[in-house]
């Protein structure tokens, strides 16, 4: 479903990712782990599309990024750290626009917003504006939007963040169900809890760097996920960009 290789992105003197490659098979809820300015971000957004690289190459769906990005657009979903909607629309109003983007057909379009907000207590707000939206109320939005057109890869950065205990529950149900059905997720985060309760299999990303890939019974091994994670947090590798580096970008 996504196929990175090879994947390199510097900004100025700084790699940001260096020469990274996975390999995420249908079916897999993938984890992506790693420290602010590991390179979580620039990977993700190198894989919809919507930021330039400077060498490898990137398939979602086995159609090249690069090459053709918007037959790669049309087969997946991205849904960034902390959504920028269109703030001066209602939420009804954006979910049609997301519908008309992607040709969801009217009828279909209804019965999805209807479905996919009732999952999360978002009907009765539609109305709304969305600059009256709470920031958890903007994330549950952006997730509805991005399930709109049945993508069959969906990339999410830090996905559970801003998001309450049910809203958070019922996005893990979308995400296994997604899976089963043959698609696939790519998803950063913080909580290792999630990782290892949630993922089929995680890479840990440090300074631009795989560190580790593969499930968790591989990654752990005789350690805890948390273990490695916080032994990673140690100095000692050097290379790649720093927090506030891939922050200003």
């Amino acid at each position: 479903m996504l196929r990175i290789e090879h994947l390199t992105k510097t900004y100025g003197e700084k790699k940001a990712v260096d020469d990274l490659s996975l390999h995420i098979a249908p079916g897999e809820i993938y984890g992506f782990i790693g420290h602010n300015g590991a390179g979580k971000t620039t990977t993700l957004k190198s894989c919809c599309g919507i930021m330039q690289y400077d060498s490898g190459e990137i398939t979602a769906c086995g159609i090249s990024v690069k090459k053709d990005p918007i037959a790669a657009k049309k087969q997946l979903a991205y849904l960034p750290d902390n959504p920028e909607l269109y703030e001066y629309m209602t939420g009804i109003q954006f979910l049609n626009f997301i519908g008309d983007i992607y040709g969801v057909q009217p009828d279909e379009r209804a019965e999805k917003i209807r479905s996919l907000c009732d999952s999360f207590s978002l009907t009765a707000d539609l109305a709304q504006p969305i600059s009256a939206y709470s920031h958890g109320m903007k994330q549950k939005l952006a997730i509805v939007s991005a399930w709109m057109h049945d993508p069959k890869l969906i990339l999410m950065d830090e996905p559970f963040v801003g998001l309450d205990p049910i809203a958070a529950h019922t996005l893990k149900q979308m995400m296994r169900q997604l899976c089963d059905k043959g698609g696939a997720i790519f998803f950063s985060t913080h909580v290792l809890e999630v990782a290892e309760k949630l993922c089929d299999k995680v890479a840990i990303i440090k300074n631009g760097r795989l560190i580790r890939s593969g499930t968790m019974d591989e990654v752990r091994g005789d350690d805890s996920l948390e273990e490695i994670f916080l032994e990673l947090a140690e100095p000692g590798i050097s290379g790649g960009a720093d927090a506030e580096t891939e922050d200003k970008k």
